[in-house]
């Protein structure tokens, strides 16, 4: 692990597994709670988690370097469900690459539980983790000009769910009418980071 300074008041904290970025997220989301420290935000991300309005950072990059990264907790948090249609254009492609039917792909999604990892791309975008690492798919070769929003779609080792219409080369395997992204609403976001979440099939699947 090590902290990079960042400005005059962040450190962005880099680690060698999505795994351990997970839980390096959880820790800090405790000791914020807990009152033993005082951060403006935190933000996780692939293999980084980013600490900003830090009132004395290099006295926390010498901690955090040198602290050893605890297991993440089990999740308490409530479970989100979203329907899905296992209907995206990809899902034989995806059934391909993992050697089963498509209706088998569409178990195997269904069956997981996930993770949001961290967000990005997009307003409400978020990198869901908890398929096993034999079922990451690689990125089309060519990727679409537009992708529909609620399309839901895989490529390496995350899902995601487009909240808007946008360019896209990630794997489409179904698709949600649930709202992702509604600035009206309180959190806008649908998805956080550390939120639990589950596809539910809609009809046959």
């Amino acid at each position: 692990m090590r902290a990079l300074p960042v400005g005059d008041d962040a450190l962005l904290v880099e680690v060698s597994s999505g795994e351990e970025a997970q839980a390096l997220h959880a820790v800090l989301l405790r000791r914020r709670a807990e009152g033993t420290l005082t951060v403006r935000e935190i933000v996780p991300a692939a293999r980084t988690v980013l600490l900003d309005g830090l009132a004395d950072p290099d006295r926390w990059a010498a901690e955090l370097t040198t602290s050893r990264i605890p297991k993440a907790p089990s999740r308490a948090r409530e479970l989100i469900e979203l329907p899905v249609r296992y209907d995206g254009p990809d899902l034989a492609v995806v059934a391909g690459h993992w050697g089963v039917t498509e209706r088998e792909a569409a178990r195997i999604h269904a069956g997981t539980e996930f993770t949001v990892a961290f967000c990005g791309f997009a307003p409400g975008f978020g990198y869901l983790t908890g398929l096993p690492d034999r079922y990451a798919v690689p990125r089309r070769a060519t990727p679409r000009t537009a992708v529909p929003a609620g399309a839901v779609a895989l490529a390496g080792p995350y899902t995601g769910v487009y909240p808007r219409s946008s360019p896209g080369g990630w794997q489409l395997i179904g698709t949600t009418d649930a709202v992702l992204w509604d600035h009206t609403r309180t959190p806008a976001a649908l998805l956080a980071p550390g939120a639990r979440v589950r596809f539910v099939p809609l009809g046959d699947a």
